[in-house]
């Protein structure tokens, strides 16, 4: 059974198991994996569907809600087939586990921020977010993986990206 106490592990460590599910996941639904070596530009890992198409991933983890982001320069929108994938850890429960691709954030809204911090003495990189709350959750929900990958999957079947 797995140990679902979130709590005891830190911020890396969650962080690590947050994209070794994420991995499995997509790999249960037969899609290829591949990881790179080294994560210097944002990416997590790629992967690739029974059509051949190849998909970049970012994994973002978060307890419970709060604020999670991407700097803009490595999760640029105009970049086709970029998702985040998005585990939502609950004390005592499975991963809840979300599927975004880039274009959400082409709309901003309560869930979605666009951030340039571009006024004097603002020290933080450009970045895109989501603001996760009850409130928002109801945004959020649309993006749920297992309605996700059902669709990208039929999309890759109909071979359009």
């Amino acid at each position: 059974m797995p140990n679902f106490n979130w709590e005891h592990l830190n911020h890396l460590q969650l962080g690590r198991y947050a994209e070794y599910y994420a991995k499995m996941e997509f790999a249960s639904y037969g899609c290829d994996v591949y990881t790179s070596e080294v994560d210097d530009h944002g990416v997590d890992f790629v992967i690739k569907d029974s059509n051949n198409r190849f998909c970049e991933i970012q994994v973002k983890a978060i307890r419970n809600s709060g604020y999670v982001f991407m700097q803009k320069s490595k999760f640029d929108l105009t970049t086709p087939n970029l998702y985040l994938t998005l585990l939502l850890f609950n004390q005592d429960a499975h991963p809840e586990l979300y599927l975004i691709p880039n274009v959400a954030w082409l709309a901003p809204n309560e869930l979605f921020v666009d951030r340039d911090y571009d006024k004097p003495g603002q020290k933080s990189k450009p970045e895109y977010g989501l603001n996760i709350s009850r409130k928002n959750k109801s945004l959020l929900e649309h993006y749920r993986f297992d309605t996700m990958i059902q669709s990208f999957i039929l999309r890759q079947s109909e071979g359009t990206n």
